[in-house]
């Protein structure tokens, strides 16, 4: 997994998208055949609907691992047709062979001529169940850990399909994205690795704050508003 083929580099303009009309780019990123600059802010020509939620540097670009695909198309069976490409999940970077099991907190990876850094994982939100029209579909990508991730950019440079993802630092060999999501969403009041996780220097700001409220409260956040009521 140090050297991995870009399959597919996408970009989108916001668009009204659910029942009341809000903007977002989760329909509408779609694979672009030129190199595109990376930049501290994301990909030139990606935007995104709601710059409070999706626009910090630690959320410059997100990598959804085509690897996940067939699991979604049996899981969901029969699924959205829109499975048969990528982009389902409003990803900008696509590839197979890497996964959360294999990604780490702090990775650096040289992508194209930038390098980025794995800042966190993607936390599912209600758009997804809008998306796939399944009021539990943030819940699945949660509960399988299959939620691709976020990159900081730590140097701008060019990215195209056919690029390398190419592995040059991991200074958190023993926080997989997988380890760190189980941690979350599962074992969520282990005390000795909610504090591993809130000393993480290199993960997200956010994720570490998520841990040390935990700590600090011995209690686990309210999930339904972003995930949305499974009943609702």
């Amino acid at each position: 997994m140090t050297d991995i083929r870009i399959d597919a580099v996408l970009t989108g303009t916001p668009r009204a998208f659910g029942p009341k009309g809000n903007t977002s780019s989760i329909a509408a990123r779609y694979p672009v055949s030129e190199p595109v600059a990376v930049t501290p802010e994301g990909l030139a020509g990606d935007q995104v609907g709601d710059p409070t939620v999706h626009g910090d540097a630690d959320k410059a670009i997100h990598h959804y691992p085509r690897d996940h695909y067939a699991a979604w198309i049996t899981d969901l069976a029969p699924a959205p047709s829109f499975l048969a490409e990528v982009g389902a999940f409003g990803e900008n970077i696509s590839t197979s062979g890497i996964t959360e099991e294999t990604v780490c907190a702090g990775d650096v990876f040289r992508l194209g001529t930038a390098r980025v850094q794995v800042s966190q994982g993607r936390q599912p939100c209600s758009k997804l169940n809008q998306r796939f029209d399944r009021k539990d579909m943030a819940k699945q990508v949660q509960d399988t850990g299959r939620s691709g991730w976020y990159y900081r950019v730590l140097e701008p440079g060019m990215v195209a399909p056919g690029d390398r993802l190419v592995l040059e630092a991991r200074p958190n060999p023993d926080w997989t994205l997988a380890r760190i999501l189980h941690v979350l969403y599962v074992d969520t009041l282990n005390r000795a690795d909610l504090e591993a996780i809130a000393g993480l220097p290199e993960l997200a700001k956010g994720w570490r704050k998520i841990a040390a409220k935990r700590l600090e409260r011995n209690a686990v956040e309210d999930w339904s508003p972003r995930i949305g009521p499974v009943d609702a």
